[in-house]
C-alpha cells in the first residue's frame, strides 16, 4: 500500500470514529457483540432514524458490517483497527471486547 493511501485511509478511520454518537456505538458493539438498531436506541436513547445516519457512515469506511436475519439487520465490528483504537480511547482489553473480527 502507497504510504499516501495508508494516511488517507487511517484518517478516515478517526474521522468516522471522531463523533460523539458513532464512538459509542462501535464500544457497544465491541463490548456487547453484534446488535441491532432497537438495541442500539434503548442503549443511547437516540432515534432509530439517528442511529441509522451514524451506521452508514461506520458502514461506508468499512468499520462495521451488516447481516440480515429475518426482518432485523444486525451490525458488528468489522475493522481490527477500529477495536485497537477504541481500546486505546477508552483502556480496555480487546481480548474482551465480543466481537468476530480477526486479531
Amino acid at each position: 500500500m502507497e504510504l499516501e493511501s495508508c494516511y488517507g485511509q487511517k484518517a478516515e478511520l478517526l474521522k468516522a470514529l471522531s463523533h460523539p454518537l458513532r464512538l459509542r456505538i462501535v464500544r457497544g458493539l465491541l463490548l456487547n457483540g453484534c446488535r441491532n438498531v432497537g438495541c442500539m436506541e434503548a442503549n443511547t436513547g437516540q432515534s432509530q432514524s439517528c442511529i441509522s445516519q451514524h451506521l452508514m457512515r461506520l458502514k461506508a469506511v468499512g468499520v462495521v458490517r451488516a447481516a440480515r436475519s429475518g426482518n432485523e439487520v444486525y451490525y458488528e465490528v468489522a475493522d481490527p483497527a477500529a477495536a485497537a483504537v477504541v481500546s486505546a480511547l477508552f483502556g480496555d482489553r480487546e481480548e474482551e471486547y465480543q466481537c468476530t473480527i480477526s486479531r
